[in-house]
């Protein structure tokens, strides 16, 4: 009834000229803004393969040896230090916060830029989303500038987010994900959802279709998150679903605890910025070193964003044996956390390659399978570190594949209980918080 109710004031809404010319305002910007997010990607992924595996190999290692975390993230503390300090908007907003609150105007967009370019592919564990939706978003309202629609808030505000909708939406895995993240974590309903969703997908649609397009003719890998190849399994049975509940609730009290540990870190670079922040990111470093020395293994696994190696998992999660995955867990998880009040980035990615590994350690228990495993440690982290259970779940459907029609009971289950668990315990983070300032960033739950 309500639906009904609101009709009238949709189809009035979308008569209206101004809106009209939103819509196509939001159209014609989808596309130049995915070229330039396009090449921002790109040329991060490919500084990152410099960085990680033609530097190394030209020095003489078939794989980055065990210290090569501890220079390449001294050299992003240096790198990011200054652009924190003294470029306005600090380099984006703060990954503890989530994926950022109102969109970012076109001054702060250098200083993203040089922040995710210049600490990204060095390895600061944190992934390249929310830089992208900043730079989707400044350039969105860089487009209205001087323009009398530039001095209307609602206008500034859906083109900003259309702007942020078309950058972020091939790297989550398309429109789809891009638009339902954007309508729940704007906590919108009824025609103000329709209109502000609109915008959101004919920008991002056309994003993606650059993206797609742009990807062929240039032969440049962007570095999204997907899966080339997830473990065949069948539909969970009881045996998953008793395994898998708690392990999503333990997914999120990871993730949370994580979380928490970014809000004390942001405190404590709070005072001298530059010089904590540096020591934040040789912390990183050494942690991706610590892992590297524990298994023997590439610490690429450990500093990285987890784009790669969330693939490389999902294709043969039988390669990696329990206590890898429980080093990668706990290694990178240190990593992770102390990046999010540190350093600039996206907190989702890595916190996917973490609820996946954790979920894979415990695949082995009795009756618990992989693919369940798999799919529901996906959905668990996402929900937790982003706050948003539907967004997650759809995440997770299109990560997985066909598989995810088998999975999908699983999938929607270990997302409501993650979810349910995270906000539990960040309640009771922030009345122990309610002092300090720290601020809870939209998207962060």
């Amino acid at each position: 009834m309500a639906v009904g109710a609101g009709e009238p004031a949709l189809r009035s809404a979308l008569r209206e000229r101004g809106y009209v010319r939103l819509l196509l305002l939001s159209l014609v910007l989808g596309a130049p803004i995915s070229v330039a997010c396009f090449f921002f990607v790109g040329f991060q992924h490919e500084l990152q393969h410099w960085v990680w595996e033609s530097l190394p190999e030209a020095a003489g290692y078939g794989t980055p040896p065990w210290w090569w975390p501890l220079p390449a993230l001294v050299l992003a503390g240096l790198v990011l230090a200054p652009i924190v300090t003294r470029m306005p908007g600090a380099g984006g907003h703060v990954p503890v916060h989530g994926l950022g609150g109102p969109p970012i105007g076109p001054r702060a967009v250098p200083g993203v830029v040089l922040a995710a370019l210049g600490t990204l592919p060095l390895g600061v564990v944190l992934g390249p989303e929310a830089p992208l939706m900043a730079v989707g978003s400044g350039l969105a309202l860089l487009a209205l500038r001087g323009s009398r629609a530039a001095a209307d808030p609602r206008t500034v505000a859906v083109v900003g987010t259309a702007g942020s909708t078309a950058a972020i939406s091939t790297i989550l895995g398309g429109p789809l994900v891009a638009a339902v993240l954007t309508v729940e974590a704007a906590a919108l309903g009824g025609t103000r959802m329709v209109l502000v969703l609109l915008p959101c997908l004919i920008a991002s649609a056309a994003g993606a279709l650059v993206f797609t397009g742009f990807g062929s003719w240039t032969g440049l890998d962007i570095g999204d998150l997907s899966l080339p190849a997830v473990p065949p399994g069948a539909a969970p049975d009881a045996g998953d679903f008793l395994w898998g509940l708690p392990v999503a609730a333990l997914i999120a009290v990871l993730i949370a605890a994580g979380r928490g540990l970014g809000l004390r870190t942001l405190r404590w670079t709070g005072r001298h910025t530059a010089v904590r922040t540096v020591v934040c990111a040789t912390a990183v470093g050494g942690c991706a070193a610590v892992y590297a020395l524990l298994t023997g293994r590439s610490p690429t696994e450990a500093a990285l964003s987890g784009q790669d190696a969330i693939g490389g998992l999902a294709l043969d999660p039988h390669a990696w044996p329990v206590a890898a995955l429980v080093a990668l867990v706990l290694c990178k998880g240190l990593a992770w956390a102390i990046a999010l009040g540190s350093l600039r980035g996206g907190p989702i990615f890595p916190a996917v390659l973490l609820g996946a590994a954790t979920a894979l350690a415990c695949s082995g228990l009795p009756g618990f399978g992989t693919a369940p495993a798999l799919a529901l440690g996906i959905t668990a982290a996402a929900a937790a570190v982003t706050g948003l259970p539907l967004s997650s779940a759809v995440l997770a459907v299109l990560l997985m594949g066909r598989a995810a029609h088998d999975q999908m009971p699983l999938i929607v289950a270990a997302s409501v209980v993650a979810f349910v668990v995270a906000q539990l315990v960040r309640r009771d983070e922030a009345g122990a918080a309610s002092g300090t300032g720290a601020r809870s960033g939209a998207g962060a739950g």
